[in-house]
């Protein structure tokens, strides 16, 4: 591992790099904060790839291309007078520091476990000066559906508003089924989309209460629909046969021969 003194002289040669490249390299030159902010979201879930594989190098590498479009911001905020890098580390370590009052505060002597961390939070962040003014607030509309929900479910958790029992959320899930069935016969398409998306906040909150990241479960589980879906049409292809020509039950038997062999 790297000494502070290292770790310091490779942040100050990124900095360096992208003064050159604003400087000197017309493409580089012509980025906007708006024209690279779809990148910055690629890379955030090259990110997300490479830590779902347990890929170490690859994690750092996808780091590093984040830490890169930091700087960008940065170097733009700065070229327009907005702010600069250093404002945005002092912000985070501001932020950092009041938020952990057991670490840097009155109460450092105070110990806690991280469950009476975590479910604080969202208190010790409201006392913040410019935070966020309503604790929902703080979350993108931009941001996934799934990804939005879980964020909300934290931040209600963190202000003690969740189930005292991981246990006690299956009974809502098997409410919101019934509702969302009961929808699904009405035929009603605006009642459908509204019970079909308590049913799926209700899942993801089951999921979150046992310590599953759903997005992660469903990850998994598109890419073993992947799998076995493709053994099909594999399987088909050999036999001369295409999709449309065969009986659903002919799928469903490559189906189970696929599951069958672990795919």
């Amino acid at each position: 591992m790297h000494t502070k003194e290292e770790k310091t002289a490779s942040f100050a040669r990124l900095l360096e790099i992208m003064d050159a490249l604003r400087e000197k390299c017309p493409w580089n030159a012509a980025q906007t904060m708006e024209s690279i902010r779809p990148m910055t979201e690629e890379e955030v879930y090259e990110l997300s790839d490479a830590i779902l594989k347990k890929d170490s190098p690859a994690i750092a590498k996808e780091i590093g291309d984040l830490l890169y479009h930091m700087v960008f911001y940065a170097k733009i905020g700065e070229e327009t007078g907005a702010f600069d890098i250093a404002d945005c580390l002092d912000k985070v370590c501001g932020k950092m520091v009041f938020r952990h009052p057991h670490v840097f505060g009155d109460e450092k002597d105070r110990q806690l476990t991280a469950k009476e961390i975590a479910d604080t939070w969202e208190i010790v962040k409201a006392k913040e000066k410019d935070g966020n003014k309503t604790v929902m607030s703080g979350i993108p509309d931009s941001m996934p559906a799934m990804l939005k929900a879980m964020s909300m479910q934290e931040k209600a958790r963190g202000c003690g508003f969740d189930w005292e029992k991981k246990e006690d959320v299956w009974p809502k899930v098997e409410e919101e089924l019934s509702e969302a069935m009961e929808a699904a016969e009405s035929s009603d398409p605006d009642a459908m989309e509204g019970e079909f998306g308590d049913l799926l906040f209700a899942v993801i909150n089951a999921a979150r209460l046992h310590g599953v990241d759903p997005e992660a479960a469903l990850s998994r589980t598109c890419s073993k629909f992947r799998r076995r879906f493709g053994y099909v049409e594999d399987m088909l292809i050999r036999q001369g046969r295409r999709f449309g020509e065969v009986t659903l039950q002919d799928m469903d038997a490559l189906w189970d021969e696929a599951k069958a062999k672990g795919l």
